[in-house]
């Protein structure tokens, strides 16, 4: 067993069929999916769905699982990532006459205005950056990945992950402050 993998051995009960263990990896990583589906989607049943696949793929490739290639957890963001750059590939291809009705799931319209404004405002300004400066800004500040664990999850170098934070907040400060220094 690998002692850097703290989940190597719940993916190993996980691999026995211990259903147990199933429903504790589903709680321990199912927030930490689900938030950064959400973040990279912005559409919570899209990243309920996506949630759902990256687990049932945990649970069918749990016995193939090769420990010390990489930490688990990168995989399982990996994958996380990959399912949503799928789903954002579908909605580009999917037109529709008009756009769903959805409520506003925010505060009321008499609190937090000016919170939810600058909410949207960087949620606006990310959703507009390059998919991989959005994925590395996304993994970095809100899946609290370091350098090296979000690298490893977007398949490039440190430095490469580096350069991609550096130009993604250079276009977001820029977004923000409507070009001004």
């Amino acid at each position: 067993m690998n002692n850097d993998d703290p989940d190597e051995a719940l993916l190993e009960r996980v691999a026995s069929g211990d259903k147990g263990a199933v429903r504790e990896m589903v709680a321990r990583k199912l927030p930490r999916v689900l938030g950064l589906a959400n973040r990279l989607l912005g559409d919570r049943g899209d990243a309920e769905d996506v949630a759902q696949e990256v687990f049932l793929r945990v649970w069918r490739r749990a016995g193939a699982w090769r420990p010390g290639e990489a930490l688990f957890d990168t995989w399982l963001h990996r994958v996380a990532v990959n399912l949503c750059l799928d789903c954002l590939r579908k909605r580009r291809d999917t037109y529709v006459a008009q756009p769903p009705d959805r409520p506003d799931p925010g505060p009321g319209p008499d609190a937090g205005i000016a919170m939810r404004e600058e909410r949207d405002a960087i949620k606006a300004a990310i959703d507009a950056l390059p998919d991989r400066q959005r994925e590395a800004i996304v993994l970095q500040y809100y899946q609290d990945l370091g350098n090296v664990e979000a690298a490893a999850v977007m398949g490039i170098s440190v430095e490469a992950l580096e350069s991609l934070l550096a130009r993604a907040r250079r276009n977001l400060r820029t977004s923000l402050t409507g070009g001004q220094p």
